[in-house]
Protein backbone atom coordinates (compact mmCIF):
# COMPACT_ATOMS: atom_id res chain seq x y z
CA UNK A 1 0.00 0.00 0.00
CA UNK A 2 1.08 3.30 -0.57
CA UNK A 3 2.53 5.40 2.22
CA UNK A 4 2.79 9.05 2.97
CA UNK A 5 5.89 10.18 4.39
CA UNK A 6 5.50 10.68 7.69
CA UNK A 7 6.53 14.52 9.29
CA UNK A 8 10.10 13.73 10.37
CA UNK A 9 10.93 12.79 7.00
CA UNK A 10 9.89 16.42 5.82
CA UNK A 11 12.80 17.62 7.09
CA UNK A 12 15.27 19.27 5.23
CA UNK A 13 17.45 16.49 3.82
CA UNK A 14 20.56 18.30 4.33
CA UNK A 15 21.70 20.94 6.78
CA UNK A 16 21.18 24.51 6.07
CA UNK A 17 24.05 26.80 6.05
CA UNK A 18 24.53 29.10 9.27
CA UNK A 19 23.55 31.91 6.93
CA UNK A 20 20.52 30.90 5.41
CA UNK A 21 18.88 30.17 9.15
CA UNK A 22 16.84 32.21 10.39
CA UNK A 23 17.83 35.07 12.91
CA UNK A 24 14.39 35.30 14.68
CA UNK A 25 13.93 33.08 17.66
CA UNK A 26 11.19 30.25 17.30
CA UNK A 27 11.20 31.16 13.54
CA UNK A 28 11.31 27.76 11.60
CA UNK A 29 14.08 27.26 8.62
CA UNK A 30 12.36 26.82 5.26
CA UNK A 31 14.40 23.61 3.21
CA UNK A 32 15.36 24.41 -0.30
CA UNK A 33 17.13 22.18 -2.46
CA UNK A 34 20.75 23.40 -3.78
CA UNK A 35 19.43 23.60 -7.37
CA UNK A 36 15.65 22.90 -7.64
CA UNK A 37 14.43 21.30 -10.71
CA UNK A 38 11.61 21.17 -12.97
CA UNK A 39 9.99 17.51 -11.79
CA UNK A 40 7.35 16.30 -13.62
CA UNK A 41 4.97 13.75 -10.90
CA UNK A 42 3.36 10.76 -13.14
CA UNK A 43 0.79 8.75 -10.23
CA UNK A 44 -2.61 7.42 -10.46
CA UNK A 45 -3.12 8.49 -7.08
CA UNK A 46 -3.89 12.00 -7.49
CA UNK A 47 -3.46 12.47 -3.28
CA UNK A 48 -0.22 10.66 -2.95
CA UNK A 49 1.02 12.80 -5.89
CA UNK A 50 -0.61 16.01 -4.35
CA UNK A 51 1.45 15.37 -1.24
CA UNK A 52 4.53 14.59 -3.61
CA UNK A 53 5.06 17.80 -5.47
CA UNK A 54 4.12 20.00 -2.05
CA UNK A 55 6.76 18.11 -0.49
CA UNK A 56 9.36 18.51 -3.39
CA UNK A 57 8.34 22.94 -3.79
CA UNK A 58 9.31 22.58 0.17
CA UNK A 59 12.52 21.61 -1.11
CA UNK A 60 13.36 24.15 -3.53
CA UNK A 61 12.18 22.00 -6.99
CA UNK A 62 9.27 23.33 -9.46
CA UNK A 63 6.64 20.07 -9.74
CA UNK A 64 3.80 19.36 -11.82
CA UNK A 65 1.93 16.74 -11.69
CA UNK A 66 -0.58 14.07 -14.17
CA UNK A 67 -1.94 11.08 -13.17
CA UNK A 68 -2.20 9.38 -16.76
CA UNK A 69 0.86 8.15 -19.13
CA UNK A 70 -0.47 10.11 -22.09
CA UNK A 71 -0.49 13.44 -20.18
CA UNK A 72 3.24 11.71 -19.31
CA UNK A 73 3.78 11.67 -22.84
CA UNK A 74 3.06 15.24 -23.84
CA UNK A 75 5.07 16.70 -20.60
CA UNK A 76 8.06 15.55 -20.63
CA UNK A 77 9.80 17.40 -22.95
CA UNK A 78 9.22 20.68 -20.37
CA UNK A 79 11.04 19.31 -17.65
CA UNK A 80 14.71 18.18 -16.43
CA UNK A 81 13.24 14.87 -14.67
CA UNK A 82 10.28 12.39 -14.24
CA UNK A 83 9.05 10.50 -11.26
CA UNK A 84 7.17 8.12 -12.92
CA UNK A 85 4.29 5.63 -11.08
CA UNK A 86 4.21 1.76 -12.78
CA UNK A 87 0.66 2.05 -12.05
CA UNK A 88 -1.75 4.86 -14.04
CA UNK A 89 -5.67 4.47 -15.28
CA UNK A 90 -5.11 4.23 -19.06
CA UNK A 91 -1.15 2.73 -19.53
CA UNK A 92 1.21 0.87 -18.28
CA UNK A 93 4.48 3.18 -16.47
CA UNK A 94 6.64 0.68 -18.43
CA UNK A 95 5.22 1.47 -21.68
CA UNK A 96 5.29 5.04 -20.82
CA UNK A 97 9.29 4.79 -19.88
CA UNK A 98 10.12 3.21 -22.89
CA UNK A 99 8.14 5.26 -24.89
CA UNK A 100 10.19 8.47 -23.46
CA UNK A 101 13.22 6.73 -23.26
CA UNK A 102 13.00 5.94 -27.29
CA UNK A 103 12.96 10.27 -28.06
CA UNK A 104 14.74 11.45 -24.91
CA UNK A 105 17.41 11.42 -22.65
CA UNK A 106 15.38 12.64 -19.66
CA UNK A 107 16.27 11.47 -16.46
CA UNK A 108 13.58 9.06 -15.37
CA UNK A 109 13.10 7.80 -11.60
CA UNK A 110 9.78 4.82 -11.25
CA UNK A 111 8.36 5.26 -7.69
CA UNK A 112 6.12 2.30 -7.61
CA UNK A 113 4.51 -0.20 -4.80
CA UNK A 114 5.87 -2.87 -7.09
CA UNK A 115 8.50 -4.24 -5.36
CA UNK A 116 9.73 -7.77 -6.96
CA UNK A 117 13.18 -7.99 -8.62
CA UNK A 118 11.42 -8.59 -12.15
CA UNK A 119 9.07 -5.46 -11.75
CA UNK A 120 12.81 -3.53 -10.56
CA UNK A 121 14.91 -5.13 -13.17
CA UNK A 122 11.52 -4.59 -16.09
CA UNK A 123 11.99 -0.80 -15.02
CA UNK A 124 15.46 -0.74 -15.44
CA UNK A 125 15.47 -2.41 -18.99
CA UNK A 126 12.64 -0.03 -19.90
CA UNK A 127 15.21 3.30 -19.86
CA UNK A 128 14.62 3.99 -15.77
CA UNK A 129 17.42 5.71 -14.35
CA UNK A 130 16.48 4.37 -11.35
CA UNK A 131 13.89 2.36 -9.08
CA UNK A 132 12.56 3.37 -5.93
CA UNK A 133 9.64 1.13 -4.16
CA UNK A 134 6.93 2.76 -1.69
CA UNK A 135 6.51 2.97 1.26
CA UNK A 136 9.87 5.40 0.96
CA UNK A 137 12.03 7.83 2.83
CA UNK A 138 11.44 11.38 1.14
CA UNK A 139 15.35 11.95 2.10
CA UNK A 140 16.53 8.66 0.06
CA UNK A 141 13.81 10.34 -2.73
CA UNK A 142 15.42 13.22 -2.74
CA UNK A 143 19.10 12.06 -2.43
CA UNK A 144 18.31 9.33 -5.35
CA UNK A 145 17.15 12.51 -7.20
CA UNK A 146 20.20 14.29 -6.63
CA UNK A 147 22.33 11.41 -8.00
CA UNK A 148 20.53 10.99 -10.93
CA UNK A 149 20.97 14.67 -11.64
CA UNK A 150 24.61 14.58 -11.00
CA UNK A 151 24.56 11.57 -13.26
CA UNK A 152 23.28 13.23 -15.98
CA UNK A 153 25.22 16.68 -15.79
CA UNK A 154 28.21 14.66 -16.62
CA UNK A 155 26.85 13.13 -19.45
CA UNK A 156 27.30 14.14 -22.86
CA UNK A 157 24.68 15.72 -24.96
CA UNK A 158 22.52 14.19 -27.20
CA UNK A 159 22.59 14.47 -30.72
CA UNK A 160 20.49 17.75 -31.13
CA UNK A 161 20.45 16.96 -35.22
CA UNK A 162 18.89 13.96 -37.42
CA UNK A 163 20.72 13.73 -40.95
CA UNK A 164 18.88 11.36 -43.02
CA UNK A 165 20.49 11.32 -46.29
CA UNK A 166 18.85 14.92 -48.27
CA UNK A 167 16.96 15.26 -45.40
CA UNK A 168 18.27 17.36 -42.29
CA UNK A 169 16.32 17.58 -38.77
CA UNK A 170 17.73 20.55 -36.49
CA UNK A 171 15.70 18.95 -33.08
CA UNK A 172 16.39 22.36 -30.84
CA UNK A 173 15.20 25.13 -33.30
CA UNK A 174 12.77 22.59 -34.91
CA UNK A 175 13.51 23.32 -38.47
CA UNK A 176 13.34 20.56 -41.35
CA UNK A 177 15.51 21.07 -44.92
CA UNK A 178 15.03 18.50 -47.90
CA UNK A 179 17.87 19.27 -49.68
CA UNK A 180 18.79 22.29 -48.25
CA UNK A 181 15.01 23.40 -48.88
CA UNK A 182 13.06 24.61 -45.84
CA UNK A 183 9.90 22.59 -44.71
CA UNK A 184 7.14 24.52 -42.99
CA UNK A 185 5.56 21.72 -40.87
CA UNK A 186 2.77 21.77 -38.05
CA UNK A 187 3.80 20.69 -34.18
CA UNK A 188 2.45 17.84 -34.52
CA UNK A 189 3.49 16.98 -37.97
CA UNK A 190 7.34 17.43 -36.59
CA UNK A 191 7.00 15.43 -33.86
CA UNK A 192 5.81 12.63 -35.78
CA UNK A 193 8.79 13.08 -38.28
CA UNK A 194 11.09 12.98 -35.64
CA UNK A 195 9.91 10.44 -33.90
CA UNK A 196 10.20 8.07 -36.95
CA UNK A 197 13.75 9.93 -37.24
CA UNK A 198 14.79 9.04 -33.92
CA UNK A 199 14.52 5.26 -34.48
CA UNK A 200 15.16 5.19 -38.69
CA UNK A 201 15.73 1.56 -38.62
CA UNK A 202 12.24 0.71 -37.00
CA UNK A 203 8.54 0.19 -37.72
CA UNK A 204 7.13 2.40 -34.60
CA UNK A 205 3.03 0.88 -34.30
CA UNK A 206 0.38 2.66 -34.69
CA UNK A 207 -0.47 2.66 -31.31
CA UNK A 208 2.92 4.04 -29.99
CA UNK A 209 2.78 7.18 -32.72
CA UNK A 210 -0.63 8.18 -31.60
CA UNK A 211 -0.23 7.84 -27.91
CA UNK A 212 3.47 9.72 -28.01
CA UNK A 213 2.40 12.85 -30.63
CA UNK A 214 -1.11 12.78 -29.61
CA UNK A 215 -1.89 11.59 -26.19
CA UNK A 216 -5.58 11.41 -25.69
CA UNK A 217 -7.30 13.52 -28.23
CA UNK A 218 -6.96 11.50 -31.52
CA UNK A 219 -9.21 9.98 -34.04
CA UNK A 220 -8.70 6.72 -36.36
CA UNK A 221 -7.99 9.34 -39.23
CA UNK A 222 -5.74 11.66 -37.08
CA UNK A 223 -1.88 9.22 -38.37
CA UNK A 224 -3.33 9.01 -41.90
CA UNK A 225 -4.14 12.43 -42.20
CA UNK A 226 -0.78 13.76 -41.19
CA UNK A 227 1.01 10.89 -42.68
CA UNK A 228 -0.43 11.97 -45.94
CA UNK A 229 0.38 15.73 -45.30
CA UNK A 230 4.15 15.10 -43.74
CA UNK A 231 4.74 13.31 -47.10
CA UNK A 232 3.60 15.84 -49.17
CA UNK A 233 5.20 18.40 -47.47
CA UNK A 234 8.33 16.18 -47.86
CA UNK A 235 7.75 16.09 -51.16
CA UNK A 236 7.65 12.22 -51.81
CA UNK A 237 5.67 9.51 -50.25
CA UNK A 238 8.53 7.62 -49.80
CA UNK A 239 9.29 9.69 -46.24
CA UNK A 240 6.94 7.80 -44.67
CA UNK A 241 6.84 4.16 -45.30
CA UNK A 242 3.54 2.40 -44.32
CA UNK A 243 4.12 -1.15 -43.11
CA UNK A 244 0.79 -2.56 -43.27
CA UNK A 245 -0.96 -3.93 -40.05
CA UNK A 246 1.50 -2.78 -37.90
CA UNK A 247 3.12 0.61 -38.45
CA UNK A 248 4.91 3.33 -40.02
CA UNK A 249 9.02 3.98 -40.42
CA UNK A 250 11.03 6.28 -41.98
CA UNK A 251 12.05 6.14 -45.17
CA UNK A 252 14.55 7.25 -48.09
CA UNK A 253 12.43 9.65 -50.31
Amino acid sequence: MSHIPSPALLEPFAPVPEAARPTQPGTPATARAPTGQRILVVDGDSALAGSLTAQLRRHGHDPIGVRHGSAALQAYEDVELVLLDLDLPDLDGLEVCRAIREVSRVPIIIVTARQSELDCVLGLHAGADDYVTKPYGLRELMARIEAVMRRTRWQPAAARELDHGRLRIDVDSRQVTVDDRPVALTRKEFDLLCLLASQPDTVIPRKQLLQQVWGDSWSRRTIDTHVSSLRGKLGASGWVVTVRGVGFKLGTG
